[in-house]
């Protein structure tokens, strides 16, 4: 036992935190070598002097009432319980310290027992580390900042070209099927087959190429929608065979659909077509096979959470995730993937459209779209879209068959004068008496000087000098009674009412001629 005291002055010593002993009055009667270390005083210098010698000034007046407050409840403050304060040097410079507390009762009186420890490099540590995480973060937005605005950039390029090819395809699409007509009703069949086989390629050339266009508008937002109130769930559940048939057999498919989800304001076709898209793009990166599971949820977004996100604004929102356990992908790989024509597939193996039209999708409804991937343990993207107060549209019966005009009279407005010319002649050759316009002031006056009634007035949405919307308006103002059927493949916000008659460009003489019918079958 005589080495006791021995062994507790070498713990004293040894410690790396400044050890101050205080009696009840406040002086101090015992130090260890991290005082005189840290405080730059002798242990002789310290030893009788008030504790408020380590204090720095500021603070130095209201330290007694602080101490008399602790002996009289000297209770232990262990060391996950600081105070945060500060000590003064012998020559007066201050540093952030953590001081703990503790009493100690050595029959003789109670002494207090301050551990004190500088803290200074290690708040500069953290500072520095708050400094670089918060560069890290502002430097990750600037990213997505930067990712949105070139997207945004190559959308309006886009949007632009697939404008005037929706036009161009319509043109070669109806002179191509009425060629096909006149070769039908040539005889001998068997000498103008081969021709047939030709009108047929160029007709399937341009669905394709009408596909393509559509897509390079869904990226760029552009793509003409009639969005309605719809329950997320209820549109996975009507598409699921859809997408059994794309995966193939090696793909497992599980759906985990939220019961009594609140609506969505979407174009349903375009909700299906996002599914699509990431169900392909999820078997591609599964050719061994593996699993995609569709999750949707309910969600509400807080501004913290939106704040981390370009483009993510704060409100309730409906979730749709979905997972596979593919191969991944690369950070490279993510910043790129929703750029029209990137893609890793092998040369003819894809367009590189699909994912730039899932983002078009839904950024054109007002929604988010994120990836999360990993290499060697799969993809999920995660779609936001904003809750509507709407309630659920039941979706409208499918149109009559097609059939011929009764002599009705149709005002055409279009500037593009192939196009114009081809739907004056799919009309005029159906029973329609076919008046035309080239741009909405024009149609102004072709129908203020017309004598008859106009029953139905069939305008582009897109045209210089006044758009197809406005002259509309100002055409009903002399026909009341007109019936007004929008065409268009493009529109600069890219949606319209649910109430609106719409055709989309490129059209077929059987789909423009259903359109008429039934608008003519619906009596205002």
């Amino acid at each position: 036992m005589q080495f006791t005291d021995q062994l507790l002055v070498g713990l004293l010593e040894a410690a790396p935190d400044a050890m101050v002993f205080v009696d009840a009055g406040g002086r101090i009667v015992l130090v260890n070598a991290q005082t005189e270390r840290l405080f730059g005083y002798g242990r002789e210098e310290l030893t009788g002097q008030p504790v408020e010698i380590l204090v720095p000034d500021a603070i130095k007046a209201g330290h007694p009432a602080y101490r008399a407050g602790y002996m009289a409840d000297p209770q232990p403050r262990q060391m996950g319980a600081r105070i945060e304060l500060a000590g003064r040097r012998r020559d007066g410079d201050t540093f952030p310290a953590e001081v703990s507390l503790s009493a100690i009762d050595t029959g003789e009186g109670i002494l207090v027992m301050a551990t004190v420890r500088d803290v200074r490099e290690r708040r500069e540590l953290q500072a520095e580390w708050e400094r670089l995480k918060t560069q890290a973060e502002r430097d990750r937005l600037e990213r997505q900042l930067h990712q949105s605005q070139r997207l945004e950039s190559l959308g309006q390029l886009a949007g632009g070209i697939a404008h005037d090819f929706n036009n161009l395809l319509g043109v070669i699409s109806s002179y191509a099927e009425f060629v096909a007509e006149d070769v039908a009703s040539k005889t001998p069949q068997q000498e103008w087959q081969a021709v047939r086989e030709d009108i047929q390629q160029i007709q399937l050339a341009a669905a394709r190429a009408a596909g393509l266009t559509h897509q390079l508008l869904a990226f760029a937002r552009r793509d003409v929608i009639q969005p309605r109130a719809l329950n997320l769930s209820q549109v996975i559940e009507g598409v699921e065979q859809l997408l059994l048939r794309t995966l193939g057999e090696q793909v497992e498919l599980s759906t985990e659909l939220a019961a009594g989800l609140s609506p969505v304001l979407a174009d349903p076709g375009q909700i299906e077509q996002v599914l699509v898209n990431l169900a392909v793009n999820a078997r591609d990166a599964m050719p061994a096979g593996g699993q995609l599971i569709v999750a949707t949820a309910s969600e509400s977004i807080d501004a913290d959470h939106a704040a981390s996100r370009v483009g993510l604004a704060p409100g309730r929102y409906v979730s749709l995730k979905v997972s596979d356990t593919g191969a991944g992908m690369p950070q490279d790989v993510i910043d790129r993937a929703f750029e029209p024509f990137f893609t890793t597939k092998a040369k003819g193996e894809g367009t590189g459209l699909g994912l730039a039209t899932v983002y078009g999708i839904v950024t054109q409804l007002g929604g988010h779209v994120q990836i999360y991937s990993e290499l060697g343990f799969g993809t999920t993207f995660t779609i936001l879209l904003p809750e509507t107060s709407q309630a659920v549209e039941e979706p409208s019966s499918a149109p009559p068959a097609h059939q011929g005009g009764g002599g009705e009279t149709v005002l055409v407005v279009e500037d593009e004068a192939a196009m114009r010319e081809v739907t004056r002649r799919i009309l005029a050759r159906n029973g329609y008496r076919v008046l035309t316009a080239d741009n909405g002031l024009h149609a102004i006056e072709v129908a203020a000087s017309h004598t008859g009634d106009i029953d139905i007035l069939v305008t582009d949405v897109v045209m210089p000098q006044m758009l197809g919307k406005e002259a509309a308006e100002q055409i009903r103002a002399h026909y009341p009674a007109v019936k007004v059927l929008f065409m268009s493949g493009y529109t600069p916000g890219g949606v319209l009412g649910s109430g609106v008659n719409l055709i989309e460009k490129p059209f077929t003489e059987a789909s423009l001629l259903a359109k008429l019918h039934k608008m003519m079958s619906i009596r205002s």
